[in-house]
Formats: structure tokens, sequence, C-alpha cells
């Protein structure tokens, strides 16, 4: 999603280690660790996440229709894009776009052998692929070495330096892409070793249309290159590489999907799946009763989580999986330039209170998150925060901090070293998320205590927000890929399109990049950790919780499932199907 989905917002995701990630502002569940479950369909989800609430053919009717609620517009369509790079775009997308590797619900990257049947490293440097021979646009154009071709010029950050991608990481490693056997072999040559190389051409961001990019800008050029880029971003895709094709949308109401009937893969059980935008998250349960809709994936909300525990023939899961709640600094807000000042803010800060009055009101089984790019459950899982201080509540430290560093207070308002007023602050969240505005209002009190005023606003365009900077405070989510090593540069690299805060450090750059190279997963996330404790030393993004996701879902509906990755539960929409 971002996940702003920003929520992949992943981040659109969110699209984590080695993919894009997509900013959240809907996140998916985890293989695992279910702390609420209602209903029968998710029984077994804790257990067997790739395989519950399965249903055979014969148990299937033939067609049907099933609405999604999503919780944004699709204002860009170009999901590589850092502008595009919503969750609920990425989610609208996914089965339209052919991509390499995806994820499954058990959070492991799995290849997609409708498009390609092998994708195999040669040696640490050359990855070569076989384009399943019968792919093809809904055009009937082949699918070929030009799309893998045209995707990497947009997203290296080399080709086209106007092209804004949401994340350049692996593909700024690439030399060479060349394609034989008639477009349908692909060798991408690597300047050096990348460890998420799973992550490159794949699910988190997908691939655009090379053909259709010709005609939008000569594709040999950085001007041409920029102008088809912007037009996938601004059109919407009459055509598909993927078992979906887009039939309807009606901006800020809903998007039709019905099965593309040129795909030469398994086609679609159902006869359409209707994404309604419902940007209301309170609204959603009332949908869901009144069978308006037949699934939501909302972010948890107490309320809303009650409502729909007594709904009959309703069943529902909460998980913690691999999207992460934070708050983030834009670092070229001239009062948050000073790191004392952002240290203090966030040293004052009190997760484990801010857990219990938000996302622990339904579920225990949420703790502070301490690093930036691994989840607790992920090998290479390291705490980084707890021994800098920072979410840990500490206000008399984050003063002394403050007035060690020669800032002063008097009547409630906190002075920099030179004697002006710390400005007021705008902190912002996704409308209508009643969660993340109480963070932001307990966010507020907290720096009030330390003199600093801040104003609560929030945005309906999360990625409009992050991207143009518009914010001193903001909290989101980001939704992400199974790939941490490989998507980490993505999130924190200087001048990388999802570093919304502009965050910089030649020693965090190197040791990313570093690891990024380096085969051995251990010493790779060992040389990550050691980035990341930089970085959080910086107070530049403070992790606050693995972020509960919660699906609801009719008992009619058969072969969905949560899945907590940037591919959420649409991952799987072609097997979906209505029970007799």
């Amino acid at each position: 999603m971002l996940v702003t989905t920003r929520s992949r917002a992943a981040k659109l995701g969110a699209f984590v280690a080695g993919a894009a990630l997509l900013l959240s502002a809907c996140g998916g569940g985890g293989g695992g660790n279910s702390a609420v479950q209602t209903g029968q369909a998710f029984a077994d989800c804790d257990k067997n996440p790739n395989t519950c609430n399965a249903a055979q053919a014969d148990q299937l009717q033939t067609g049907g229709d099933v609405t999604f609620a999503i919780e944004k517009n699709v204002p860009n369509w170009n999901v590589t894009s850092a502008e595009g790079n919503v969750f609920e775009t990425g989610m609208v997308t996914k089965g339209i776009l052919p991509y390499t590797f995806y994820a499954t619900p058990d959070l492991k990257p799995v290849l997609n052998k409708d498009f390609v049947e092998s994708a195999d490293l040669k040696d640490p440097k050359t990855i070569v692929y076989k384009i399943n021979p019968k792919a093809s646009w809904s055009d009937g154009t082949p699918l070929s070495a030009d799309d893998f071709i045209y995707n990497w010029k947009v997203q290296n950050g080399k080709d086209c330096a106007d092209c804004s991608p949401a994340d350049t990481s692996g593909y700024d490693q690439v030399t060479s892409v060349v394609g034989s056997d008639g477009g349908k072999t692909v060798t991408a040559t690597l300047a050096k070793p990348f460890t998420d190389w799973k992550k490159l051409w794949g699910s988190a961001g997908a691939m655009y249309p090379a053909h259709l990019a010709k005609q939008h800008g000569d594709t040999n050029t950085p001007a041409g290159l920029a102008s088809s880029y912007k037009w996938f971003g601004t059109t919407l895709p009459t055509w598909s590489g993927g078992p979906w094709k887009i039939s309807k949308f009606v901006n800020n109401q809903s998007i039709t999907e019905v099965p593309n009937e040129k795909y030469w893969g398994e086609k679609p059980k159902l006869n359409s799946v209707i994404f309604r935008i419902i940007t209301d998250a309170t609204q959603e349960p009332t949908a869901l009763q009144n069978n308006e809709v037949q699934v939501i994936y909302p972010q948890p909300q107490v309320d809303l989580i009650n409502q729909v525990k007594n709904m009959p023939n309703i069943s529902s899961y909460i998980g913690l999986g691999l999207t992460w709640e934070h708050f983030d600094f834009n670092l070229k807000s001239p009062a948050l330039g000073d790191k004392t000042l952002r240290q203090a803010l966030y040293t004052a800060i009190n997760r484990k209170d801010m857990i219990a009055k938000t996302v622990g009101q339904f579920t225990n089984k949420v703790e502070p998150l301490n690093n930036h790019n691994f989840m607790p459950q992920q090998e290479g899982y390291k705490d980084v925060v707890s021994s800098t201080g920072q979410g840990s509540g500490d206000v008399e430290k984050a003063k002394k901090m403050l007035t060690d560093a020669g800032y002063k207070l008097n009547n409630n308002q906190l002075s920099d070293p030179s004697g002006k007023a710390v400005p007021e602050l705008r902190i912002r969240y996704t409308v209508g998320n009643q969660i993340r505005q109480n963070e932001c209002e307990l966010f507020a009190q907290t720096a009030a205590q330390l003199g600093v005023k801040v104003k609560v606003q929030s945005t309906d365009d999360l990625g409009q927000t992050t991207t143009s900077g518009d914010y001193d405070v903001i909290v989101f989510a980001w939704v992400s890929s199974p790939f941490a090593i490989g998507g980490a540069k993505q999130l924190w690299g200087t001048g990388q399109g999802s570093n919304y805060g502009k965050y910089t450090s030649k020693q965090v750059d190197d040791l990313m990049d570093q690891a990024s190279a380096e085969p051995d997963q251990t010493k790779a996330a060992d040389l990550l950790n050691q980035a990341d404790q930089l970085m959080t030393n910086d107070a530049y993004v403070l992790p606050l919780y693995q972020k509960p996701t919660f699906i609801a879902s009719s008992d009619k509906i058969a072969n969905i499932r949560n899945n907590s990755t940037l591919d959420a539960p649409v991952y799987n929409m072609s097997e979906w199907g209505i029970r007799k």
C-alpha cells in the first residue's frame, strides 16, 4: 500500500524488505498472532494462513459479484510513482499489472508463474527471467523484455530524472536489461549483488506496458520517459496484463473490475469485483450489514470492531503482520532541523500509553515496535529504539535534554538557544481515522508539556501531503513486502521518493548499500540494523507499533483471506467465489 497504501500509502505500500512500500490508511492482517476472530470462515487462519476459508470449484456458484470497501479514491494510477504509491491503488491495480514475485499470507515470496515461468539467479550479479510464451497485454501485444526495460528505466533514478519513482532500490544497481528469444527471455545484469533481488519487477510495484509508454513519449530520452510515466498516473487503465480489467471508474465512488477475456491463465471465478470507496471508516460496518459491500478491510477501530462482532453471517479476523504505525518529522521544517528538539519530543512520547488508549482497547497483543525495517516475527529484528529513550514517555528527561542544549521554557513557550520561540508545528493524519486522530492529539498534549504548540490537522490525500511535505509531523503506516533489506533504501535513503521527511546521512546510505549487496542474510541484517541505530539516534521516525489489521467478510465468500503484506487480500482475487 502509501499504505498511505500510505497505507502500498503498500509503501502501496509500503508495496518490506526489498519491495517498495506503500503508505497506509488500511492494512492486512498477519500470518499468525490473531487477537480476535469471529465467525467460522477465518477460524483456521492462524494455523493455515495460505489455505484457510478455502472452497473447491464444485462448492462455488458460477459467476457472482463481490463489493470490497476501500478507504481512498484513486487520484493517481501509477503505483510505482511516489505520488501514486498508495495502498488502495495497489489493491485496485493488483489484478491488472503483471509482476514477477508476490507475497502469500505466510509472508513468503512466491513466483508468479502465470507471468514468468522461471526466475533464476545465475550468479550473484545475473538474473534470468523466462516469460510465459502466452503472456500478453489485453490488446494482444506480447509481454516482453521491452516491458522490463521500460519499468527499469523509469525506476532506476538515472535514466529519468523527472520520474520520481517511489523506490529505486535494486533498480539502481541494474546495469543492463537485455531481451532474447523474441523478447521472452530477459537477462538483467547488476553492478553488484542485490540481496533481495526477488523484489525487482515484483508485485510491490508491478509493471506498466512499454508499448503504450512509447505512444506518449520517446522512451529513449529522459523527457519522453517522464512524459509517459506521468501519463500512466493521470490516465485510467483501459488495458490489462493480468486476470482482471477495469470496466468502470466513478470518481470518488467506485472502481469495477471484470475478468480480462484475453488473459492466458486461469480465469477469475467471479463476474466482477467492485471496489467501493468509503472514506469514512465508521460507515463501513453499516455498509457490510446492509450487504452494500461484502468485504471490509479498514484500520481497526474499537467501535467498528464491536459492531462487526455481532453481525450474523459475517466472519472477521485481527492479526499482526508487516504493517507498522509511526510518527515522522519533516526535517525541512525549520524548528525540526535541530536533532535535540526531535529527540526530546520523541523521548516525551509514551508509546505504551498511546497503545493502551488506541489499539490496546481491542487487542492485547500490541507492544511498542523497536525497529524500522524488521517486524518481531522476522529474522533480523533487533531493538534499536529502547536504548535511546525515545517513546519512553520520560518528560523530565526530555526537558533536561532541552535545557542542557540551551532551550528555555517560559510561560509554557519553548525558546531555542538563540531566544527565538519554537514555532507552532502541524501534525497530520488521514481524515476519518479516529485512532490516528487520537494519536495526534496525544502527541500534541505531550509536546505542550515541553512548551511546543502542535496543531492537529487531517488530510484527505495522504499521498499528496507526504510527497509535497505539507506537514511538520505526520502519522501513517507502511505496508511492507517480505524484503526488508532491499526496501530500506526506499524509505531512508538520501533523495529517495518515499523519504518524505528528507532524511540524509552518508553513513546510513553506505550501510544500507552494503546490506543490500551482502549475500549472507544474517550479515546483511546486521548491517541494516547498524544503519537503523544511527537513524534512530537522529530521531527522524519513531516506530509506534506493529499495526493490528482487520478483515471482515460475508461467510458466502470463499477463498478470501488475510494477507499482511502489500499484496493484501486481493493477492488471489481470481480465486474468490460465492458459496452455493
